[in-house]
């Protein structure tokens, strides 16, 4: 589906102005992207094409000017295909690659607070805003982000890699986990580093961020100098970890994920070689 240029997103929960004559349609179905069959290009359709096997839609906002939905279909259209949403979002680039999580996400989030989580009520789409309310107590579900760190930790000419057990075979990445309730995301970096592979680090400094549908995860990358100690696993989620030189890294991630970004920018801006290897994609952290 390639890389294409770029066009400014708006979103929104609601259009006021008149529909655009084609749209963006993220159509999914058992949670798998729906794309053309035989074409190489996902390009803007009518959505009307999947009226009738639609179990829910939702309004996005505008990429580029042009509306853009989030579909739940029954079946699998005539002339598509489904396509697991990762591998889909690498064939798409950016910023198609970043609204298809969004569709995800949203629909994910419709799916799973169809029901009152206090006390089991049918809830009900609120109109001005993405949000499911109880008729009975007046809870009120938002879509749901889960804030993960990760970051890469540096010293003199070395980076640490490690990989976890569901990782593709030989593919290594920067460390992460979730943060806990109560942390920063700084507390968060501290505390994962340091009992996934027994480091302390400092000079911890923002590389980016990344919205990450699997299913609802806001990836928040920095980078961070080794202090001290050797490395120790933490068994049960780390299989191998190492110091890598820059010029003599095992396979990391593409640049599709955030990992694939930090690694490679943090190795230049070190006085490394831009890195070569490239990974098949994999499940990230």
């Amino acid at each position: 589906m390639g890389t294409m240029r770029h066009m400014p997103f708006t979103y929104a929960v609601r259009s006021d102005a008149e529909p655009t004559p084609a749209a963006w349609c993220f159509a999914f179905v058992e949670g798998q992207l729906v794309v053309p069959e035989s074409e190489a290009t996902f390009a803007p359709q009518a959505w009307q094409r999947f009226e009738a096997l639609q179990a829910t839609r939702h309004y996005l906002g505008r990429l580029d000017g042009i509306d853009c939905w989030a579909c739940e279909l029954s079946q699998t259209p005539a002339g598509c295909k489904r396509m697991p949403l990762r591998a889909a979002m690498m064939a798409m680039g950016e910023p198609l690659m970043n609204v298809a999580a969004c569709a995800a996400q949203v629909l994910e989030w419709d799916r799973s607070h169809r029901y009152c989580g206090v006390c089991g009520t049918a809830t009900e789409p609120r109109a001005n805003e993405r949000a499911r309310v109880c008729p009975a107590c007046g809870h009120t579900a938002y879509p749901r982000l889960s804030p993960a760190m990760m970051v890469l930790v540096w010293r003199d000419g070395e980076v640490l890699l490690a990989r976890s057990p569901h990782y593709a075979p030989g593919v290594y990445s920067a460390l992460a986990g979730f943060v806990e309730p109560g942390e920063s995301l700084e507390q968060c970096i501290h505390r994962e580093v340091l009992e996934e592979v027994g480091v302390r680090v400092t000079d911890l400094r923002y590389y980016g961020s990344q919205n990450w549908p699997f299913p609802h995860s806001l990836m928040v990358a920095y980078t961070a100098r080794w202090v001290d100690g050797a490395i120790v696993r933490q068994e049960d989620e780390i299989e191998d970890a190492n110091w890598y030189r820059l010029d003599a890294l095992p396979k990391i991630p593409p640049r599709f994920s955030i990992s694939g970004h930090l690694i490679r920018d943090t190795v230049i801006a070190l006085g490394g070689p831009e890195p070569q290897h490239l990974a098949s994609p994999v499940v990230p952290r």
